[in-house]
């Protein structure tokens, strides 16, 4: 076997020979003789590459062991409610799963992405005229959330943890809860994504302890 051949078995150095020489492509997709790459160059492209071998190996296993949790609790709803005509989880579908003793659960967590229509801004018409009108009487804390909720740099963009704080505060005004009303009706929910969670504890007095799959978070 030539030594061109060996060298194209092995993608992962990142070398290909170009009219018999051995180069790697720069980011513009240029080919640089492998000689004319300074060595800290070639070592630190060799390091990353062997960091993403592993990256990319782990990224599958966790993608599978995501697959198989989910089918295996999937097929244990399913057995529920074949067996006994009953649906585990609440109605939004989170669910939770717990050993017989106690030191396990594994949690699925639903979570909606919401998007808000039209009525959004006849719930702003509504806001600035109450805001308008009590003038010194609203505080500033309230018009700080109303700014920030309605907060529109970027068309058609909001921020939707603070118009939930909006639907929070207690007003009672007609227009004012008008408004609410109108952001309720605004409200859709564009699809939702499963979150899986895994908790484990010595003992049942003791706290749940997360039994991480995030790598930010790993070991610490």
């Amino acid at each position: 076997m030539n030594t061109e051949a060996t060298l194209e078995e092995r993608p992962e150095e990142g070398i290909t020979y170009v009219n018999g020489k051995p180069c790697m492509a720069d980011a513009q997709g240029r080919w640089t003789p492998l000689e004319m790459i300074k060595p800290a160059d070639k070592l630190e492209d060799e390091v990353v590459r062997k960091i993403m071998a592993f990256a990319a190996s782990l990224s599958a296993q966790v993608a599978r062991f995501r697959g198989h949790t989910m089918t295996d609790l999937g097929e244990f709803d399913a057995l529920l409610d074949q067996e006994y005509g009953v649906k585990k989880g609440g109605k939004k579908g989170n669910r939770t799963y717990q050993t017989y003793d106690g030191l396990m659960k594994v949690s699925v967590a639903v979570a909606e992405f919401v998007d808000f229509g039209p009525q959004l801004q006849v719930a702003k018409t509504l806001v600035d005229e109450c805001l308008n009108e009590w003038a010194a009487d609203s505080g500033p804390e309230i018009r700080a959330i109303v700014t920030r909720a309605f907060n529109t740099d970027k068309e058609g963009q909001i921020n939707r943890s603070e118009i939930f704080m909006l639907l929070r505060l207690q007003i009672d005004d007609a227009r004012w809860l008008k408004a609410m009303d109108a952001i309720l009706d605004a409200m859709r929910v564009t699809g939702s994504k499963e979150y899986v969670r895994f908790h484990i504890r010595e003992r049942v007095t003791d706290p749940w302890q997360a039994v991480t799959i995030d790598l930010a978070k790993a070991g610490a």
